[in-house]
């Protein structure tokens, strides 16, 4: 692996006088991590279905979609309906939306997409979701594909005990599957195309405790079986299931090994933020990063940097806050963290920065980064190859 000193060098030359606070991806790295999650999933005959909200760049995506190739890579996931049918207004098929809506105008964007042959499907977990989409694919003169998604949470404990996982869909039973199913079935203008469920206890989970991994493991158990159960349930309707979507990055080899599943979401593992460092089994290099410039040194041993308040998502802690990552040896202070107009940094014996240096930090959450610049700066060696837009640099917004 090459040295942090040498990278920080060869980002800072690539850079060179650009006004900061910039965002760039790592080309190589980038492609590497690729190239690892393929041959991930690749010997167990699945496709991978891209998660946008983890890069939200449709260059970026466009990039991703053609190393994967068209035999590995099975279309796009997406987050929000806005979003989807930007994507598809961009030149993308196969969306899937994998979280559910109940507005009007999101039912009107999804079926005006697909009226004119976009081909997307959208996620679903309860009945008094279908009349919306049904009123608005009838209006359309088209059929909207319809993807169930089921909660795999572990409750070892039961229905009233432990909750392992996140609150998603109220989908936890074979029996509640298939009403829904069979709701579907009955409702004009949208058809069953296939089923998600995303173990978000395995995916979202680290692996750096013992009592982490002991549960991971226990949970793929459970989450493999009922997967299985809903599927062969939904069969034996008549079903016609194209999608059996499972994973994300945390997940991606259990996941990969279940034979019901047909595809496997990976999104994060693409650029690596560094939540993402502390799982097991997975060869993947940090590839975005976002730089900062020092503008003072406050006292001895500290420097600061203008701005830097990119917290993620999430239960608040220090999980959630960036990383200077490049120089090594510097770290945040812990009663100023990353601030949104300044951030003070700790500069260990081994770090040398002065005012007028860049300070290369990486998010806890790959897509989120996006949220906060208008492009990223593609970086192929210590040059810079080109310029990859964000939705927010192409004019959209779509959470908020």
């Amino acid at each position: 692996m090459e040295p942090a000193r040498a990278r920080y060098e060869r980002f800072r030359r690539a850079i060179g006088g650009e006004r900061l606070p910039l965002a760039l991806v790592d080309l190589d790295a980038l492609e590497a991590n690729v190239d690892a999650i393929a041959e991930k999933v690749r010997p167990h005959g699945k496709r991978l279905r891209i998660a946008t909200k983890s890069v939200r760049s449709p260059a970026l995506l466009r990039r991703i979609l053609e190393r994967l190739g068209p035999a590995l890579a099975s279309g796009l996931m997406t987050y929000d309906a806005a979003e989807t049918a930007f994507l598809a207004d961009q030149g993308f098929d196969d969306l899937l939306l994998a979280y559910p809506t109940a507005q009007p105008q999101d039912a009107e964007l999804l079926a005006r997409a697909a009226a004119r042959g976009v081909k997307l499907a959208i996620a679903v977990d309860d009945v008094r979701q279908l009349g919306v989409l049904s009123r608005a694919a009838r209006a359309h003169g088209t059929t909207l594909s319809i993807v169930l998604d089921v909660d795999v949470s572990f409750r070892p404990l039961g229905e009233r005990g432990v909750h392992l996982g996140v609150r998603r869909s109220p989908l936890r039973s074979v029996a509640q599957a298939k009403a829904l199913y069979r709701a579907i079935a009955g409702t004009e203008a949208l058809r069953v195309r296939g089923v998600m469920a995303y173990e978000a206890q395995i995916a979202g989970v680290s692996d750096d405790a013992l009592h982490k991994r002991a549960l991971k493991a226990l949970s793929r158990i459970d989450v493999a079986a009922r997967r299985a159960e809903v599927v062969d349930a939904l069969v034996g309707e008549r079903a016609e299931l194209s999608i059996v979507n499972a994973g994300g990055t945390g997940s991606l080899g259990s996941s990969s090994e279940e034979p019901v599943v047909t595809e496997v979401t990976v999104g994060s593992g693409f650029l690596c933020s560094h939540l993402f460092d502390r799982y097991e089994g997975l060869p993947l290099t940090p590839a975005a990063y976002f730089a900062l410039l020092v503008t003072r040194a406050p006292a001895p041993g500290i420097v600061t940097c203008a701005g830097g308040g990119l917290v993620a998502s999430g239960p608040a802690g220090r999980d959630r806050l960036p990383i200077a990552a490049l120089p090594e040896g510097l770290s945040l202070l812990s009663l100023e963290g990353a601030g949104e107009v300044q951030t003070p940094l700790a500069v260990g014996r081994e770090a040398s920065i002065a005012i007028g240096d860049p300070i290369f930090f990486r998010h806890a959450k790959a897509g989120e980064l996006a949220e906060h610049v208008p492009h990223y700066w593609l970086l192929r060696g210590d040059r810079v190859e080109g310029r990859a837009e964000t939705y927010r640099g192409l004019g959209g917004c779509f959470l908020g």
